[in-house]
């Protein structure tokens, strides 16, 4: 069985999409599509901006998107693979809605454009922080955050990417008190990461009670394939069940490596990451054995993927 996983925030780097856009009518499509939702030029600034504004998160996200299922439609185009199964990494749970017909790509695109400006929003720069925690299992450093959440700071899990990889965020005092305790425990590294707001904690919840309001006016549409869900790991394939859970995704933290356990559960031995750099590849790396992994973004990886 194959699964279809797409990335999210922070994969993103100027000149993403290019080869596929000059190549493919599709690709081209797929970003004048998201050119129209939006009002600007988003292939500019994916094809030539600045790395600083396009990492902006009310930009990276929506080019992030549109990127990813550029490169899925050509992928179908050109290839016969469809997937079993799909996931995505916090933004990237958008695009495997998009891939598997739940949502239309105008709809997430406006979504996700929304989506970012709440979350850069909800939190004045330099109140929150988020960092990487490596080499200790998430009990342990969830037991370190529930240390350190006292006087009204808060600090909590974010992003679960693989064993012994965990991200953490929350109010910046006391993801630097946790970052000091996780040293002292034994964490191998622990690397402040250079984002613009604490996301998937409770400091968020402001950018999700204003997104409700944006995803009541979706309509989530039937499913080609089943999603496993970032917050709670488990196979979706309910509609009426998607808008309470990217709600729930913004406060809650990322499950991916029990995400992709859950995958490699329900018989996925082949995973196709679709979009921007491999940072998901990776981690599947860590989490699984004998599975295969690939990723899809380049010309030259489609006689790859062709011959797997």
């Amino acid at each position: 069985m194959i699964a279809f996983v797409f990335p999210g925030q922070g994969s993103q780097y100027v000149g993403m999409g290019k080869e596929f856009y000059d190549e493919f009518g599709i690709a081209k499509e797929t970003f004048e599509e998201a050119n129209d939702v939006l009002g600007f030029d988003l292939a500019k600034l994916c094809f030539e901006g600045e790395q600083s504004e396009l990492s902006l998160t009310a930009n990276a996200q929506p080019a992030l998107l549109t990127t990813s299922i550029a490169c899925l439609r050509v992928l179908e185009n050109e290839t016969s693979y469809k997937p079993d199964f799909v996931a995505g990494h916090s933004l990237g749970e958008y695009t495997a809605l998009v891939s598997n017909g739940a949502m239309k790509l105008s709809e997430a695109v406006h979504t996700v454009r929304k989506r970012g400006e709440f979350m850069q929003e909800a939190v004045p720069v330099g109140v929150g922080a988020m960092a990487a925690i490596l080499g200790l299992d998430k009990d342990r450093v969830e037991a370190i955050c529930n240390q350190v959440s006292q006087n009204g700071m808060i600090a909590s899990p974010a992003n679960l990417n693989a064993p012994g990889q965990t991200v953490i965020s929350g109010n910046k005092e006391a993801i630097e008190e946790a970052s000091l305790i996780a040293k002292s425990d034994g964490a191998k590294r622990v690397v402040p990461l250079d984002v613009s707001a604490p996301f998937h904690c409770e400091l968020m919840k402001p950018a999700a009670d204003r997104l409700s309001g944006v995803l009541n006016e979706v309509t989530f549409s039937q499913m080609s394939a089943p999603l496993v869900a970032n917050c709670t790991a488990s196979v979706i394939s309910d509609p009426n069940k998607v808008k309470e859970l990217l709600i729930s995704q913004v406060t809650s933290p990322v499950r991916w490596f029990e995400s992709v356990e859950m995958l490699k559960t329900q018989g996925c031995t082949n995973f196709i990451e679709i979009g921007p750099k491999n940072v998901l590849s990776g981690l599947i790396k860590r989490t699984l054995s004998d599975v295969s992994v690939s990723n899809f973004e380049k010309i030259s990886q489609l006689e790859l993927i062709n011959n797997g």
